[in-house]
């Protein structure tokens, strides 16, 4: 298992482990495929295992008391999920999906939490990326707040392309209306918009990245700063061991 958790495709946090580290703690984690739609953790309900993706996007849902829903973040190989967990939390305060299929490694709340206690280079990286983490809901909540559907779409897709390893990223416009907060119609129009700018390709089911260095233009203040603080949050950890 050591051998293939080194091995690309890997989760951004466990390659940061010195390899003493990596070693004692390998075998507590187990390698799960994640279809679309699999619930990672549900709101009020105990957290059993934290998860980290190597590949496939995940989201944070939450959802009012009138049963509205939108997406307060997404994650993949970049760190983990439940970030609850690092506090020692045992109760999910939100809803945790995966939106594009994944796989991954899974360790017991347990287990992580015994880690928590035995390795300082672990609680480093969990908790750098736990900042890291509550940079981009924090922007994404101002970007919900002031920004038109157009460049809160093409945000989305840059994120999800971060985290991908193709150009081509399976989602759907009946879920992209449930991850935006918006109306069908408004997201058939935005990737319009987007297409006709040459920025993607629309297709049945997915969406193509045609043109990145446009679309981040398109997205303006959009994107950018989340990604940049979470580059020097995690750079500061490499340098470190």
């Amino acid at each position: 298992m050591t051998a293939s958790l080194r091995s690309a495709p890997a989760n951004n946090l466990l390659q940061l482990l010195p390899d003493i580290d990596f070693q004692m703690l390998a075998p507590d984690i187990t390698h799960h495929v994640f279809p679309k739609g699999t619930p990672l953790a549900y709101r009020d309900k105990p957290i059993d295992a934290v998860h980290f993706l190597t590949s496939g996007i995940g989201s944070v849902v939450i959802m009012t008391p009138q049963g509205r829903r939108a997406e307060a973040g997404i994650f993949g190989f970049d760190g983990y999920i439940p970030t609850a967990a690092v506090t020692g939390a045992r109760i999910s305060s939100y809803d945790v999906t995966i939106q594009i299929d994944a796989e991954g490694y899974s360790m017991e709340f347990d287990d992580f939490r015994r880690w928590m206690e035995q390795s300082k280079p672990f609680v480093h990286i969990m908790n750098r990326s736990m900042e890291g983490f509550a940079v981009q809901l924090a922007h994404t909540a101002v970007s919900n707040a002031v920004h038109e559907v157009n460049e809160r779409l093409a945000r989305w897709l840059l994120m999800c392309h971060d985290r991908s390893r193709s150009d081509e990223m399976a989602v759907t416009h009946e879920l992209l209306s449930v991850l935006l907060g918006v109306r069908r119609p408004s997201v058939t129009t935005a990737l319009h918009v987007l297409e006709g700018e040459g920025l993607i390709r629309s297709l049945r089911g997915s969406v193509v990245i045609r043109d990145r260095a446009a679309l981040e233009d398109f997205a303006r203040d959009c994107y950018g700063r989340p990604e940049a603080e979470y580059r020097r949050l995690m750079g500061d950890l490499f340098r470190s061991f």
